[in-house]
């Protein structure tokens, strides 16, 4: 159930509106809408008390005709919920003393009771909590329109999921993608349809927490695999990983960040797209899943933490322009740099990149330009009309040229063609050949050279492409009054691409482009 409804909030701007403008009329008609929110989010028949006294409400679902009516729990449940009786599906919702605004709700669809704490604490925020005993089918699409429309839930709930909940969140939440505000998945079960389909959760930018335990059996086989395929689609996933722990226990014992994950998301308002990503855009997120080690004394382990919890999020915008073959990707910083400096290169940016990650930090853009679909490269056109593009835009007219490997020729390529728009080149490991360029790139370097521009290079002291290109470059560029500098880093080959400290190569750029 993805894609929770919309802030009740706008309704009641709507109704102090109304109450200014047209005074007692106003105020009547304000106070009718909010008597009517309240009754939407009654519930009646038998009703108990669960975890510190808040007000439980128990039905049943005809599994044939779907229809919902009140039960009275059997005695001896206490907090819990057993079966139902034959034909019939329990289900049950438990009422905040304050509701929030826009009526937020968390669903959970198995082992219900088990480890509550982080329901009783969204209780406490305001949330209703509800839950239904059965795999996900036509039986939740009628739990769902029952407790949106006629007692006026929020149509996006949060999801909590323990195990083989997990696999239900994900099945429900894979197929109704637009119904989901974020989903928690605790030590996650799965299924090859919901497995299948992760991604289009990530198109709704639904945000995802799992924790898990570290010796947890199937760790790999659902929670990492769900991890690794989200960020490939660029969605938010944020990893609590508890060390030395299996299966169980489930949850944390202290709820907090998990009612902080799922409150936060609720609470996000849309995003608005930046003027220069046009109407034709797609967003997705970028992060490092750089992991940190915490000590949390309260659950007695340290834990392992990692996604866009732990650390900032960009957002990454993808658009195509008018006549250019390929798109372009902008990764946008949280608040731009005074002149709007922004790194040009050719290759995608991967979640390792410290350099990039570090220059987001610090304002800077950083954009892929466009690499055709039926060619073996970019072209100077479309890279010209790119440029173009993002300085009327307002960015600097002197990108930042940076590659890794054979990316690394084709901002070479560019820089050459475009000397005088160029404020430095920073490439890792470069093979200085490029399909952008029939020219030879080594043979080339003069027009940067007498435009003054800087270049670093960092390399692998046994990478294979050192003696021939980047020695080949230094002396070169050196001969020709050029400004050089070589960065070795001792024992390593092609990979990795990234410094163990990236601060010398980010005071470069900032230092070339101030």
């Amino acid at each position: 159930m993805k894609q929770f409804v919309e802030w009740p909030q706008m309704a009641g701007l709507a109704a102090i509106l109304a109450a200014a403008t047209l005074g007692s009329t106003g105020e009547t008609m304000a106070a009718d809408q909010a008597v009517n929110a309240e009754q939407a989010t009654k519930f009646d028949g038998d009703r108990s008390t669960w975890h510190d006294g808040f007000a439980r409400y128990d039905f049943v679902m005809d599994n044939q005709t779907l229809a919902i009516t009140s039960f009275k729990a059997p005695e001896g449940e206490h907090f819990g919920a057993n079966p139902g009786p034959a034909g019939q599906i329990r289900c049950i919702v438990i009422v905040p003393k304050n509701a929030a605004p826009g009526n937020p709700w968390s669903w959970r669809g198995c082992y219900w009771d088990h480890q509550p704490q982080t329901e009783v604490e969204l209780l406490k925020r305001g949330f209703h909590i509800a839950y239904i005993m059965c795999f996900p089918g036509k039986e939740w699409d009628a739990w769902y329109t029952f407790l949106t429309e006629k007692h006026g839930l929020s149509k996006k709930p949060a999801f909590i999921g323990m195990s083989r909940g997990g696999e239900y969140e994900y099945t429900w939440g894979t197929r109704n993608p637009d119904k989901v505000s974020c989903i928690y998945a605790d030590n996650p079960g799965g299924n090859p349809e919901m497995m299948a389909n992760i991604g289009r959760l990530a198109g709704f930018d639904v945000p995802l927490l799992h924790v898990c335990g570290s010796i947890d059996p199937i760790l790999g086989k659902f929670s990492t695999a769900i991890e690794n395929i989200y960020q490939q689609f660029g969605g938010r996933i944020s990893v609590m990983i508890k060390e030395g722990r299996g299966h169980h226990p489930h949850s944390l014992n202290d709820p907090k960040p998990i009612a902080d994950f799922i409150v936060q998301s609720v609470q996000e308002s849309a995003v608005t797209p930046p003027a220069f990503a046009g109407q034709k855009s797609t967003r997705t997120s970028f992060y490092s899943i750089e992991n940190s080690y915490r000590d949390y004394p309260r659950e007695g382990t340290y834990i392992t933490c990692r996604g866009p919890l732990f650390t900032e999020c960009y957002n990454r915008y993808t658009f195509p322009l008018d006549g250019v073959e390929g798109v372009i990707n902008v990764i946008e910083p949280k608040t731009a740099a005074p002149g709007k400096p922004w790194v040009f290169r050719a290759d995608f940016v991967n979640r390792d990149a410290v350099v990039d990650l570090a220059l987001l930090a610090k304002g800077f853009h950083i954009v892929t330009g466009p690499v055709p679909y039926n060619g073996d490269g970019p072209t100077v056109p479309a890279w010209n009309a790119a440029y173009k593009y993002l300085t009327d835009n307002g960015f600097s007219k002197k990108p930042v040229m940076e590659g890794d490997g054979g990316a690394a020729g084709e901002a070479y390529a560019w820089a050459i063609a475009n000397p005088d728009k160029v404020s430095c080149i920073y490439a890792v490991n470069p093979m200085m050949r490029s399909h952008m360029s029939g020219a030879r790139l080594i043979d080339s370097l003069a027009p940067l050279a007498k435009a003054g521009v800087p270049i670093l290079h960092l390399c692998g002291s046994l990478d294979p492409l050192l003696k021939d290109n980047t020695r080949v470059v230094e002396q070169r560029y050196k001969d020709l009054g050029g400004q050089i500098t070589v960065i070795i880093k001792d024992g390593e080959g092609h990979y990795p691409l990234t410094p163990k400290d990236p601060q010398p190569v980010v005071d470069f750029i900032v230092k070339s482009t101030g």
